[in-house]
């Protein structure tokens, strides 16, 4: 007998509706898998067989095929065991239920026929959303993520036997609950700016960073505080929106870099790879590609701590996702596009010993050596750079003062103000932030007066800027502009915005 079970696969950041078919017929007793299956889904074969008879259900004594369809698209990992076990006994005539049609499985099985969580529900659910599709059985602890898909029921399943007897009885199960925006953790981060002493003018530029999405550079001795400020900067951030927070989950979800039962966060992520990745491991990759760090930093920041540590061809392959805010990753056989819009945030010492132009402590490198250290940063890569701060060594006596700094919840009232602004600024567009602002918007919302043109026109000239400087200048200048509520930029904002800007020149020089 022929049976026909709906299963899902990821390919990128969606998924795609699997046909399993299950053909069962007299002959030589034995199994074929058909449809581009890999090893993890050839040995399904054993762990389907172990879990229906240790469930009390007969395995089939004759020969059966089982094909995935489309057959020309290469189906990985073991979540199609639950919807091979299931086809099985429908095409043995062991169950019987009209709710097969209209429903995806999916589950990796034990050989005792309890579910094992998988990677990357949530865009199963979407997928049998779209595919106008009313529910998914998923294993138990998967059900809380696939619930945050809204309009679909969402069955979670202990074991192959509680699978069956949703399929025989659905009006008696009971669907996980929807989990929308009052399921969501509104955590905000534990480390505080108030616990930072000294270091304004680092402040200032990070809040002017986190204002208008810019990225930012901090260059200062080891031990300075770079990193310190660097980590408190999610605490600043806005919270994410529940759209967006979905967004970013889906990415985590199928990396399997979270918990399946975990809530929403609507915390931003932050992401800080080790200077030993590999440009894979930063943009995404292997034969099936996956999204790297900078698809994990979406919406939130990544964190290059040492940055000029980091390999040169690393660094290199940010140029484009800076750029365009995805990265596409292309094989032999298919081509696949990311998400990638972060916020760049690095720190750097001045030199392989990091001593160089400090007060206390004299640098001990060659020119040479110096040479070949900045050597790994090119020119393209510090162009996509908005703000260069200085984080010089503290004093003993700035370290030793009592009193309150700023706290993040103060500094972040302000970026929320300047935020809501933008807002309004870009509600008929997809942008949300004056970094992301296209030359034709830099035009409309960042006019000069004469003076302040000439004084920028004098910096470009004087600095050899590029057009993309020149961009990221009036953009730096718009944020603070918002920050001040000021509806024009007025000259304090743009030679605030210039000051930035020649820390490129003065501390990578």
């Amino acid at each position: 007998m022929l049976a026909h079970v709906l299963s899902s696969a990821v390919l990128g950041l969606d998924a795609y509706i699997v046909d399993v078919e299950v053909d069962i017929f007299w002959g030589l007793p034995g199994i074929s898998l058909v449809g581009l299956p890999d090893t993890a889904v050839q040995e399904s074969r054993e762990r389907v067989r172990s879990a229906i008879k240790n469930n009390g259900y007969k395995y089939p004594d004759q020969r059966i095929t089982i094909n995935m369809a489309p057959a020309n698209t290469r189906k990985s990992g073991p979540l199609f065991d639950l919807a091979i076990a299931i086809g099985m006994l429908s095409a043995s005539e062991q169950i019987q239920s009209n709710l097969l049609n209209d429903c995806i499985l999916v589950g990796e099985l034990s050989l005792s026929g309890d579910l094992r969580a998988i990677p990357g529900v949530l865009p199963l659910a979407l997928a049998a959303k779209k595919a106008g599709l009313s529910s998914i059985i998923v294993p138990e602890k998967n059900a809380p993520e696939a619930a945050l898909v809204e309009g679909i029921k969402v069955y979670g399943v202990a074991d192959l036997k509680q699978a069956v007897e949703v399929l025989h009885h659905p009006e008696q199960a009971h669907p996980h609950p929807f989990q929308g925006n009052n399921h969501c953790t509104q955590r905000t981060c534990s480390l505080n700016f108030e616990e930072v002493k000294g270091q304004a003018y680092a402040k200032r530029g990070l809040e002017i960073a986190a204002a208008g999405g810019h990225n930012i550079l901090m260059l200062g001795p080891p031990g300075s505080g770079k990193t310190m400020l660097a980590k408190r900067l999610p605490g600043i951030l806005p919270e994410m929106s529940f759209t967006e927070a979905l967004e970013c989950r889906k990415i985590h979800s199928i990396s399997g870099q979270i918990a399946p039962q975990e809530k929403l966060s609507l915390l931003r992520p932050f992401r800080a790879p080790h200077h030993s990745i590999s440009p894979a491991g930063l943009v995404g990759g292997s034969s099936i590609p996956k999204p790297g760090e900078i698809s994990l930093a979406h919406r939130g920041i990544l964190f290059l701590d040492e940055l000029l540590e980091f390999r040169r061809e690393v660094l290199e392959v940010l140029r484009q996702p800076l750029e365009d805010g995805e990265v596409t990753i292309s094989r032999a056989q298919l081509s696949l596009t990311y998400p990638a819009q972060f916020m760049l945030v690095a720190s750097l010492n001045p030199c392989p010993c990091g001593y160089r132009g400090d007060r206390y402590r004299q640098c001990t490198c060659s020119p040479m050596q110096i040479q070949r250290y900045w050597h790994k940063l090119s020119g393209p890569v510090l162009d996509r750079i908005d703000i260069f701060l200085e984080v010089p060594r503290l004093e003993s006596k700035e370290l030793s003062i009592k009193g309150e700094s700023e706290s993040s919840e103060q500094i972040r009232e302000r970026i929320l103000s300047a935020r809501q602004t933008q807002q309004k600024r870009f509600q008929q567009t997809t942008n949300q932030i004056n970094a992301k602002m296209e030359a034709k918007a830099v035009e409309q919302f960042c006019e000069l007066d004469r003076s302040s043109r000439q004084i920028l026109e004098q910096a470009v000239e004087q600095m050899g800027l590029s057009a993309r400087s020149y961009h990221r200048i009036l953009k730096v200048a718009r944020t603070i502009a918002d920050l001040d509520s000021s509806e024009t930029i007025q000259l304090s904002h743009l030679t605030e915005a210039i000051q930035f800007r020649t820390g490129a020149q003065r501390l990578c020089a």
